[in-house]
């Protein structure tokens, strides 16, 4: 059963024109979580505790472990990103705060910011890795109260309460096996990675998954 749904509602992640400028502040914020993001890692995520520069919550943990031979590779969210993207690049020098909301360059810059994140490049290096990585399930469909494919994100929030991070943050899971988790909730996801883009109600992912486990997050390398 399909669960993600357009609505007109700020738990979209579509936008519109109207309330440009509000929406360009929104999508920046979103940039700033993902950029924030990058190989960050948590001892004991907590929600309510996430924050821009903690996504995961909890303290600061090392970064991605190494991989043992005929085992998955921990990975940190940063490897998907190539090293030479900037994101912000055309965007540098920019006041926003000169833009009212109905100003037709706010709706232009909109559309234009939200160009760059749906295309976002992705890391070559890592098609066809097996992988293990932690993020936040955004649900897509489910299957007698099972999870069974979702969005996988780098922080709290991302394509319900906040628009989505740029693609190469977003990793479409499709799961071998349902799982009983809800939005928002922590998980570790292993398998398979392939950039391969898909475009959902909830946002446009850079990467698919096909997930061998779905389990519950619970710090380090667990």
């Amino acid at each position: 059963m399909r669960i993600a749904k357009k609505t007109s509602s700020s738990s979209s992640c579509s936008f519109s024109a109207p309330r440009a400028f509000s929406r360009l502040s929104m999508l920046l914020a979103g940039a700033g979580l993902a950029a924030a993001a990058l190989g960050a890692w948590a001892a004991e995520p907590a929600p309510k505790d996430t924050t821009a520069s903690n996504p995961l919550g909890g303290k600061s943990a090392p970064a991605a472990a190494k991989a043992t031979p005929g085992q998955p590779r921990q990975i940190t969210w940063e490897e998907l990103v190539p090293k030479d993207w900037d994101p912000a690049k055309e965007f540098k020098g920019m006041d926003l705060s000169a833009l009212d909301d109905g100003d037709p360059r706010a709706n232009e810059l909109l559309m234009k910011m939200q160009e760059v994140s749906n295309n976002a490049p992705t890391n070559p290096a890592m098609n066809g890795t097996e992988v293990k990585i932690p993020g936040f399930i955004v649900p897509l469909e489910e299957a007698k109260g099972e999870i069974t494919e979702f969005l996988l994100v780098p922080y709290f929030g991302a394509c319900i309460h906040t628009p989505p991070p740029p693609a190469n943050q977003i990793l479409h899971v499709v799961a071998q096996k349902g799982a009983k988790f809800r939005a928002m909730d922590t998980v570790w996801v292993t398998g398979k990675l392939q950039t391969l883009r898909n475009d959902s109600m909830m946002g446009v992912s850079g990467y698919h998954v096909s997930a061998t486990s779905v389990t519950k997050y619970s710090g380090g390398s667990k």
